[in-house]
């Protein structure tokens, strides 16, 4: 969707700095996003904060809306040991960046764009704000902006993207440069795309299983994702339960002498167990985002499947249409009609054309073949084309993907096992408490 968000719209600014050792840290998605590319080896780009605020929009409105400002610097001009300099910066609203990738599908349909993060929140559990302008969510939106970023900066293809490239460094006019490249004229429509679907007859085994395995790929991750959400619910009533145990111990502490301060101090540690929830899950979140930027990217696959239909079904189309007006010359040329035509049935009511008529149709059918033949055979190029392309991007995907959600998993499960450990570490604490009772 390219159109503007409206009150909800995000604004972004983009400029050079370098991202600290903190925010690496801080920012889970990015950590896995490789930086091999020429681009990435140029320039660092960080989407640095959020802030919102508030303002009139195109129909005289007032709205609220969230500004993220991402900076980028070369990343040869700060000396060992110096300090970095002050970075450029330029505004960006959300819809930009919906933009620049809408005008990335179109340029690269060969290419698994990488995805967005969520407009508003999906899959949340029940104490987690669904509002797009609460602050956790739109520190975790900012990360996401920076993660598609440095996802495009670090594509072997789309980082050589001029339009990108200004994206990055041209505040002014970059909208007018990317529509002037007049890539909306070349948007598939969807009545097109679900025609090709059904309609195709030899589609490639090879994006028939991608597109299958996609599916199969969106509604996993949907399914985890709800798991977690109602895992996330449990836990956390779980967890402010104990704070139960810190108030009862507490109360218990005031009637009782030898016991009092052992009760106190076990009291206590159990409150600490009940807050820690929080960070926690909001920690937790983090890794989810990981997961969701895999359930858009299979959005992304059935597009580049979706093309591929589309052209294979044009070549079929193509020849079809050769094979038939080849039929018709042959059937001219020894006047045999194979199959009813309304041709034929005029023939027979108002009796034979001329030989010169008939030449001269015959003159039309060969030029007509030979702009056929020229057009399957273009069609069949390209085909070939992109399916080279295609899954020379698709191997690469899978490569990525693979590796991600392997460290994600890994992460997550590491996260786990330290927060039993707290627990553990909790009631050891408490054990001690009891025992000098």
């Amino acid at each position: 969707m390219m159109a503007d968000s409206g009150s909800s719209e995000e604004v972004a600014v983009i400029g050079n700095t370098d991202i600290t050792s903190a925010e690496s840290e801080n920012n889970f998605i990015n950590t896995m996003v490789e930086r091999g590319t020429a681009l990435l080896r140029k320039m660092e780009i960080n989407v640095a904060e959020a802030e919102k605020r508030t303002g009139k929009n195109s129909v005289n409105l007032q709205e609220t809306y969230t500004v993220y400002l991402i900076e980028t610097r070369p990343a040869d001009t700060v000396p060992e040991g110096g300090t970095p300099g002050v970075p450029d910066s330029l505004w960006r609203r959300y819809s930009e960046f919906e933009l620049l990738r809408t005008y990335l599908l179109v340029t690269y349909p060969y290419i698994i764009v990488p995805p967005l993060p969520e407009k508003r929140a999906e899959f949340v559990w029940h104490k987690l704000s669904a509002d797009n302008l609460d602050p956790d969510f739109v520190e975790r939106r900012r990360i996401g902006l920076e993660n598609f970023l440095l996802r495009v900066a670090s594509h072997p293809v789309l980082s050589n993207d001029k339009i990108f490239f200004l994206f990055l460094t041209e505040e002014k006019g970059w909208r007018e440069l990317v529509l002037d490249t007049g890539f909306q004229d070349k948007v598939d429509s969807r009545l097109k795309s679900l025609s090709a679907m059904f309609r195709v007859k030899n589609p490639d085994k090879r994006f028939t299983a991608l597109k299958q395995y996609s599916d199969e790929l969106n509604t996993v991750i949907s399914h985890l994702l709800r798991v977690r959400a109602r895992v996330a619910d449990r836990l956390y009533g779980v967890y402010k339960v104990h704070g139960n145990y810190g108030r009862v111990f507490s109360e218990w502490s005031a009637i009782e002498n030898e016991m009092g301060d052992g009760l106190q101090s076990a009291g206590h540690h159990m409150d600490t167990y009940a807050a820690s929830i929080d960070d926690i899950l909001e920690e937790e979140e983090h890794y989810a985002d990981q997961l969701k930027e895999y359930l858009f990217y299979t959005d992304a696959v059935r597009s580049v499947c979706r093309k591929h239909e589309l052209m294979q079904y044009e070549l079929e189309v193509a020849s079809q249409d050769l094979a038939q007006k080849k039929q018709q010359k042959e059937e001219l040329a020894t006047g045999t009609v194979r199959i009813f035509s309304l041709k034929g049935m005029t023939s027979k009511i108002f009796g034979q054309e001329s030989q010169e008529q008939r030449e001269s149709r015959l003159a039309a059918l060969e030029q007509s073949i030979q702009e056929g033949e020229e057009t399957v055979k273009e069609k069949d190029a390209e085909c070939q084309e992109f399916l080279r392309a295609a899954w020379e991007d698709v191997e690469r995907f899978k490569e990525q993907k693979d590796r991600d959600l392997r460290e994600a998993l890994i992460s997550y499960a590491i996260m786990q096992i330290s927060m039993c450990k707290k627990g553990i570490q909790v009631w050891s604490n408490a054990k001690e408490c009891f025992n000098k009772m």
